[in-house]
Formats: C-alpha cells, sequence, structure tokens
C-alpha cells in the first residue's frame, strides 16, 4: 500500500489536485484523502502490486509529496 504522509509544505488544495491528477479520485474521494493526512498524519492513497506501489511512490515524490509504501498486513 502506498502512503502519503503529512508535511508542513504543500497547500491542502495542492494535495488533493495531485491526488485527482495522479489517481483520478473524484472531488470528494481526494479531499477526503488529504483531510486524513492533515488531521491523521496520513492517508493510504493506493494498493496493489508491488511494481506499481513503487510506481505511485515516484510519481508522489515527483510532485513534492511525502510517500512510503508498506506492505499489506496479512489478515
Amino acid at each position: 500500500m502506498v502512503i502519503v504522509w503529512n508535511d508542513p509544505v504543500n497547500l491542502m488544495s495542492y494535495v488533493t489536485f495531485v491526488f485527482q491528477k495522479l489517481f483520478g479520485y473524484s472531488q470528494e474521494k481526494a479531499t477526503k484523502l488529504m483531510l486524513d493526512v492533515h488531521n491523521k498524519g496520513k492517508a493510504v492513497v493506493s494498493s496493489g502490486p508491488k511494481e506499481r506501489a513503487e510506481f505511485d511512490v515516484f510519481r508522489l515524490h515527483g510532485h513534492g509529496l511525502w510517500a512510503t509504501m508498506e506492505q499489506i498486513p496479512a489478515a
């Protein structure tokens, strides 16, 4: 899974824009994720195979966001 972390640099509107641009999320979903980042300190923005997660982290870094990937815990 790909996690975006809160940072003191990026505006909330910019983070929402990036989520919409990179993941095709609606304004509503992108805003909810941005608010999770802002209020909870992080949000899971995508999940999938390792290669896809690495690519998503790379793209988020390219837009100046702090993102990491973690393995989804086994159920």
